[in-house]
Order: C-alpha cells, then structure tokens, then sequence
C-alpha cells in the first residue's frame, strides 16, 4: 500500500479528554497529574508504538459558559489543563528520539515574536520534532483573560492568524543556516550580515525582529490546524501541514477531505493529511470491549456532558438555543457534529449534547477494519487518538491495536530519518 496511516496522540495535561467519565474508571491515575513522570512515561509508550506525534490539547482558562460559571467543569472533572504543556513538552522530548511533540497556542492572545521565539526554542531542543496547533480560540472567556470584552468575530480572528502566521515566518527566516562561525582564532562569532530584521508591518500585528533564537532545525513547527468553517478551510488551505477534524462520520469526512485536497491542489500545495478525532475501547475480545464501554459511558455525567458542548459550541445550553446556530464564539465543527449525532440518533440538539461521544469498540481486528474502512474511502489519512481513561487506553493500543494495524502494512514499524516535517509528509 503506497499510504500510509498517521497515528496522533490526542493529550491533556489532566485526567480528563473528551470522555467525562473517562477520569472516574478504575484505571485511570488521577495521583500523578502534576508530576513530570506522567508525561515522560507516556512520551515513551507513544513512541514505542510508533505514534507520528503527540500533541496537547488546551484553552486558556476554565470554561465558564455553561450556566455562567465554571462550577460543573471542576466539580465533575471537565478537559482542564492543570499544567501549561509548554513546560512537559521538553520532558518529553528529553525521553524520546523520533515522536512528534505539538502544543496548542493561540494566535489571538500571543504577539508572533512570543511564539516565534517560544516555539523556535523548542524545535531546536527537540531536534526538529514540534508541532504547533494553530488555534484563533473561540470563547469570551478566554478573551477576558487576556484583558478583552469578548472574542473577535470569526473572519477578525483569521485575519489576524493570517497576519500571525505571516510574521512568525519571516522572524524564523531572518537567521541563514550557517549564521554562526565560532571562529575562536578570528575572533567572530556569528556573521551578522546573516541575520535579518522581519520588518514585518500588518494591520493587526507588527513586528521588528530579529529573533535572538537560530535558525531551528524545520525553520518553524509543523502546522496543524483543526478550522471547519469556511473561514479555517481557507486557513487551513494556506497554512497547514496536518489537519485534524472533529466528524459526524464516514460520509463527513470524506466531504472534508475531498474538499481541502481540492483546495490545496488549486492553491498549489501538496494536500496535507486529514486526521479525525476518535477514541476506542479495544480489548481481546469484542465481548470484553463492549463491556468496557457499557462500563464507561455509565460514569458519565450528563450535566458535564452538556457543560463541555456549552463551551464546544459557544451557547449556553442551559438557556434556549439560538436558531442560526453558532456566532461568534464557539467551533463550528463542534456544532455540527452534535447536529449531525442528534439527527442520527433521532433526538433533540440539547439531548445530543448529554450524551458521550462515540466510540470504536471492539478486538483490535474489529476496530482495525473500521479504522482502515475509513483510510480505504478516503474518508482520512490517519486518526486523532483521544484518551477514554489515562493511560490505559494508550497502553490498550499499544499492546492491541498497533501491532494489527501493523501488520496489515497500514502504520509504520519503525521511525523514518528527518525532521517532524520530513516524516509526516512521507
């Protein structure tokens, strides 16, 4: 088979991802949340089932739509992050040689010289490995932490992440490759006619340059992006280099990724890989696995459930929902989905959002079979793999899934040479 599927981590730096019930299994370790080891431990199980990339997942501050207030997301273990991931993506790069490690920064709150300086930095210490999720961030409260009124309209914040992503380039462009001399006999250091001022002026964000940082290994992170609307497609169309997406299904997703690979091509650009977001429950029997998911979905609650959908999809949902559905704030892919799973399951929009989402279950042939189905339709080009409950999950995948996937010749055995950049592509 000349594809090849792409496997992504999907992580938190809490006991939490998309399953609210997922914390509360017998499996899941809540006693090492804040210690390092955590993060070490599962960069190196990720690697040797050799995921492509892991990479965090997070929102600057704890959601407060639902009913005003932040009460159900602590009270009932909502996706927070309890440590900023920047600070474990060096950990993790320490213990591991080949995965692909990614944070989720924000092109609304950051100034591109922070992220080009931040981000540089890490790509030079992991050797060419970071991966940078590119969000413009869809919520008022994030906004208001960051000393807004309120979220910027959709079209604002793209305009402004065109103009971010534009300045990042030229700051990480302004040092040339053979910048430094270390010259001890001569006296010279660096070549200063090999480091350029970015000069880079725009109507949102400006900034001088240089950067104090060299030229990093990929010349900047690998992009990944996650825009549904038809604002992020045209983003995505210009910036990205790996897109996840959250789907309703099959049928879904191989719109989206007939649509985005037409668009790159007419742009001119090789289409990157479409991963969606899912998670399974895989066991040695399908019997086994059912009854780890009966077991999870009981701990869920749906009170949280709603709460993670009011932030999802930027409507509190404990007041009438608006009928032109999702503005300003919130994700359109979020909204969407629901949409899609209410009309499916033939229930209400509100009754959609109580419930988990849904899973591959089954006996790592049952749940490889659905995964390649999907790879064969071109309905993808891998899968975000979200956590149920931590680590096990993982380690479930690990152990169960990888090796069938393997050995069907769908993901890879061993790690290729190169830069993150270099291995996605390949």
């Amino acid at each position: 088979m000349n594809r090849r599927m792409r496997l992504v981590a999907y992580l938190k730096t809490g006991p939490t991802a998309n399953h609210g019930g997922g914390w509360r299994h017998p499996d899941s370790r809540l006693d090492d949340i804040l210690r390092p080891e955590r993060y070490e431990a599962i960069a190196r199980l990720l690697e040797g089932a050799c995921f492509d990339a892991a990479f965090f997942a997070d929102a600057f501050g704890l959601p407060d739509i639902h009913g005003g207030s932040y009460d159900s997301y602590l009270r009932l273990g909502g996706q927070i992050s309890y440590l900023d991931p920047m600070t474990v993506l060096p950990l993790m790069a320490r213990v591991t040689r080949h995965l692909g490690l990614g944070a989720t920064l924000s092109t609304t709150f950051f100034h591109p010289y922070h992220l080009a300086r931040t981000l540089a930095s890490l790509d030079i210490l992991s050797e060419g490995r970071l991966a940078w999720n590119v969000v413009t961030s869809a919520t008022d409260y994030e906004a208001r932490n960051f000393g807004g009124a309120a979220i910027p309209g959709r079209d604002e914040r793209y305009d402004r992440a065109d103009e971010v992503m534009e300045a990042c380039q030229a700051l990480w462009n302004g040092w040339e490759a053979d910048a430094f001399v270390k010259d001890k006999q001569a006296g010279v250091f660096i070549d200063p006619a090999k480091v350029h001022r970015a000069d880079y002026q725009g109507r949102h964000v400006s900034t001088r340059g240089p950067l104090s940082i060299p030229r990093s290994p990929q010349v900047g992170p690998l992009i990944m992006q996650a825009g549904s609307s038809a604002r992020g497609r045209d983003f995505a169309t210009r910036w990205a280099e790996l897109i996840f997406i959250t789907t309703a299904g099959r049928d879904d997703a191989a719109a989206y990724v007939a649509d985005i690979r037409a668009r790159m091509e007419e742009a001119g650009r090789r289409p990157a890989p479409v991963l969606p977001a899912c998670s399974v429950v895989v066991a040695d029997s399908r019997a086994q696995a059912e009854e780890r998911a009966a077991e999870l979905n009981a701990l869920v609650e749906p009170e949280l459930e709603m709460a993670v959908n009011s932030n999802l999809i930027g409507v509190d949902l404990t007041r009438p929902i608006p009928t032109e559905g999702v503005t300003r704030q919130g994700i359109q892919g979020s909204w969407d989905r629901v949409a899609a799973s209410a009309a499916k399951q033939g229930v209400s929009f509100v009754e959609a959002t109580k419930k988990p989402r849904s899973l591959m279950v089954g006996s790592a042939r049952d749940v490889a079979d659905q995964m390649e189905d999907w790879f064969t339709a071109e309905a993808c080009d891998g899968f975000v793999l979200w956590p149920t409950h931590f680590p096990a999950m993982f380690e479930d995948v690990a152990r169960l899934l990888v090796p069938e996937l393997q050995r069907r010749g769908l993901v890879q055995k061993d790690y290729r040479e190169g830069t993150l950049r270099e291995k996605i592509s390949k």
